[in-house]
């Protein structure tokens, strides 16, 4: 997910935080004013987000970016054994988010309650934590701030809308757990499917982003259909609320952006004569390759595996689908998690 490089919030920032002033008031994500301290953070024990027993909450203050759900998770032994030694001392797993300054729902805010970070990535990461037998640490950080985290060994790993490419796979090991995927989105009641087949948009009106992977994307199959005589008309607007207005107004008729902030606004304004769906979605990598979302630790300090040992057992026990259901992010899911996937070429990322 992201701009030009499919590869995160960072250069998608100004959609993502945009389409956050569209459906919910986050003025307290804007606490989190401490740059890579972690201010503002909540720890998987604090706010209800995780107990002693197992027990930890996805959603906790979410302000209605994700259904409230507890979930028990058993500590692995086995995975527990193979954690680098000094992470089983500290018996903390320090988890690293790239949100500040202004937080992206649904993948990672400041909550209702002015101090806990949730959202999906840390909520990940307190599931994670809780399957390997220890305590969750969540720091916020910007998001060249989360990567020096990582680098100096402050953050023990990094979930943060993070996209697999070659180039970062020189620097650090992966462990796979969402797709990065882009969406349509229209206005419910459209007749407008999409399959990934750019001719069904031959003739229509598509709003996007400028200076964005989905925009790269957008006007290649613009230039596509050309050779055929063909047209997609590319709108853009400045800014997420003026999108989606055009898409509920049917001055677009659709609206190529990604997936998590769609699928956020699709059940914001659900129920509502101003509802909104997804078409359809299209990997961010594009279409010769499907991306995906990692994990992110220090490159051969042997954490990747029990990261990934960890989320391939909420898949098999079922938490996973309860996590992605919980943020209305189903679309996303991967059969299991993989260690350092093929990722973005480098001639891409």
């Amino acid at each position: 997910m992201s701009p030009i490089t499919p590869s995160r919030w960072r250069h998608r920032a100004g959609a993502l935080v945009l389409a956050a002033g569209v459906v919910v008031a986050l003025a307290g994500c804007a606490a989190n004013a401490n740059a890579g301290t972690g201010s503002g953070s909540g720890s998987g024990s604090g706010s209800g987000s995780g107990s002693s027993d197992g027990t930890v909450t996805i959603g906790v203050a979410s302000n209605g970016a994700a259904t409230e759900t507890k979930v028990r998770v058993a500590e692995d032994s086995k995975l527990h054994d193979e954690l680098p030694a000094s992470i089983k001392k500290s018996g903390t797993l320090v988890i690293g988010i790239g949100a500040l300054p202004s937080g992206y729902p649904p993948l990672a805010f400041t909550g209702d309650d002015q101090k806990t970070l949730t959202g999906s990535e840390p909520d990940l990461g307190r599931l994670v934590a809780a399957k390997l037998g220890l305590e969750p640490q969540v720091k916020n950080a910007t998001w060249d701030n989360l990567f020096v985290g990582i680098d100096g060994g402050s953050t023990d790993v990094g979930l943060s809308n993070i996209t697999v490419t070659e180039q970062r796979k020189e620097k650090y090991d992966f462990a796979s757990y969402r797709q990065d995927n882009l969406a349509l989105q229209v206005k419910k009641g459209s007749s407008l499917t999409f399959d990934g087949d750019p001719s069904v948009l031959a003739g229509k009106t598509i709003a996007t982003d400028s200076g964005t992977n989905q925009e790269k994307i957008l006007l290649g199959w613009k230039a596509d259909l050309a050779k055929e005589g063909k047209t997609i008309t590319v709108k853009y607007y400045p800014d997420a609320n003026a999108k989606l207005l055009a898409v509920q107004s049917g001055k677009v008729d659709g609206y190529l952006g990604p997936n998590p902030t769609i699928a956020y606004q699709n059940k914001q304004n659900a129920g509502t004569a101003k509802a909104t769906t997804t078409a359809g979605t299209y990997s961010g990598a594009g279409g010769s390759l499907q991306g995906l979302i990692a994990a992110t630790t220090k490159k051969g300090n042997g954490l990747a595996a029990p990261v990934q040992g960890a989320i391939n057992e909420l898949i098999d026990d079922g938490t996973y689908a309860k996590w992605l259901t919980a943020y209305n992010l189903s679309n996303e899911a991967v059969k299991q998690s993989e260690l350092n996937p093929e990722g973005l070429p480098l001639d891409a990322s």
